[in-house]
């Protein structure tokens, strides 16, 4: 295996940080994710009780979620995904209109797919170059807390490139402004791997920007421990680090392969 091979074995990159998909590979990963955010700015108009006025109320939220996905061939790799969330959000003293002192919601939400590809192979001279296409599936259209109102199409683009000191990757993802009808950045994410040891493998990481607002930023932490060859225990934990991300979003699940 070449040497900037050594952090990831040369798989497709999938969504989630740190991991790479191979060829004829079943990646089969149920997680569990706690949010909390102190201050998550809401308007009163988005629930029909008032103005289009910021205020910051206090969220807090878990999930159980699976995410599958299946290497197609050595450059094409396809992705589904989905949760179960439940979220509550705390309306701000602040806000003296009639929004509801607390709203829960729980349902199913966040159902998409993705279908990604290299599109150039990294050598000693260039780095891995790939694309990526993501569709998020309407659904809990009467909710606002878990919503996604309308279906999306994210296309997006990637550099992959492997050191002796790790492995660093960049990704932007492009879509389209409904508000102001044009196209628009959206999120942008920068990541390192590192193996460790035959068992531990490291990575760090920074995003942000979906929506196209370039005010949410999260730095990214995580460990992968090989428990065998066909499963890993997954640890990430993202800390907001603008005031308009969320706080504070542990995650821990196990990854099972399947070749």
């Amino acid at each position: 295996m070449a040497r900037y091979l050594r952090d990831r074995g040369g798989g497709v990159q999938a969504s989630i940080f740190g991991t790479y998909i191979h060829k004829g590979e079943l990646l089969v990963y149920p997680f569990v994710e706690y949010t909390r955010d102190r201050n998550r700015e809401y308007q009163p108009a988005e629930f029909g009780l008032g103005p289009d006025v910021n205020f910051r109320g206090k969220f807090h939220g878990s999930a159980g979620e699976l995410f599958v996905g299946y290497g197609v061939t050595d450059w094409l790799a396809l992705e589904v995904e989905g949760a179960y969330r439940s979220a509550t959000l705390d309306k701000s003293p602040q806000d003296s209109f009639a929004t509801p002192g607390r709203i829960k919601e729980t349902g199913l939400a966040d159902i998409e797919g993705q279908l990604r590809a290299r599109v150039m192979k990294e050598s000693d001279r260039r780095p891995e170059l790939f694309t990526f296409a993501e569709i998020t599936a309407r659904s809990q259209r009467r909710k606002l807390l878990i919503a996604d109102p309308v279906w999306d199409l994210r296309p997006g683009i990637g550099l992959v490139r492997g050191f002796s000191w790790g492995t660093v990757s960049a990704r932007v993802t492009g879509e389209w402004n409904r508000m102001d009808k044009h196209p628009d950045f959206g999120e942008v994410a920068v990541d390192y791997l590192k193996r460790l040891s035959p068992r531990w493998r490291l990575y760090l990481a920074i995003e942000g920007g979906e929506g196209g607002a370039m005010d949410e930023w999260d730095f990214v932490s995580g460990l992968q421990l090989r428990l065998t060859d066909f499963a890993l225990v997954k640890l990430d934990n993202a800390v907001g680090i603008s005031s308009k991300a969320t706080d504070w979003a542990p995650q821990i699940g196990v990854m099972f392969s399947f070749p």
